[in-house]
């Protein structure tokens, strides 16, 4: 399966800190080239291509200096980089993901992917429940219920990608689960600490 990273947002809300986003280190390296290399670790992932744009410039030269496909778009909203992004791609499904969930394993891609069923799903989101994100300290900003528990969306999903350039509706299933490192995505400098901290044990 192709593999979609995004890469190209603005980032405004780890505030003025001179580094991009994705370029943020945990440990020894960035949190962008962490998700590559679990992507590059997963069995079923055959292709990776970041979505890049003038926001993330640095990102862009450091992901080609390391062999990395990457495609610049718009960088205006994820919508339109997403649709983008996906006409330079060929599969009928595409797993996307962030670029700031430096924990994430080759192991989390690829039971995301052998749970998609493409006969019988248009898309599959991956999902975490809210009291596991809660205790390792971030507050969510939205959840989704389902089945009586509440479940904060990881950024992780499998997509029609060829309904989802038609413009057609796609038909979400949730795969559930309790996985604390799908919760730290590197969006604010709180998160970013509890990245570091949780790879340093």
């Amino acid at each position: 399966m192709e593999a979609l990273v995004h890469a190209g947002g603005k980032g405004t809300r780890m505030g003025r800190c001179g580094v991009e986003k994705p370029m943020m280190k945990v440990g020894d390296k960035c949190t962008v080239e962490r998700v590559i290399d679990a992507l590059n670790g997963a069995r079923n992932v055959d292709r990776i291509l970041v979505s890049v744009s003038d926001n993330t410039l640095e990102t862009e030269k450091f992901l080609k200096s390391i062999g990395v496909e990457t495609v610049r778009t718009s960088g205006d909203d994820f919508m339109g980089d997403l649709h983008q992004a996906l006409e330079c791609l060929s599969g009928r499904f595409v797993l996307t993901t962030p670029s700031d969930l430096p924990l994430i394993t080759s192991e989390m891609f690829d039971q995301i992917i052998d749970y998609f069923n493409p006969s019988i799903m248009d898309s599959l989101l991956a999902v975490i429940d809210e009291q596991t994100v809660r205790s390792i300290g971030i507050t969510p900003s939205y959840t989704r219920e389902n089945r009586g528990i509440n479940w904060v969306l990881s950024g992780v999903s499998i997509i029609d990608r060829e309904k989802t350039l038609r413009g057609e509706y796609l038909q979400e299933t949730l795969f559930e689960t309790n996985w604390p490192e799908l919760s730290v995505n590197v969006n604010t400098p709180l998160e970013l600490d509890l990245a570091r901290l949780y790879h340093k044990e």
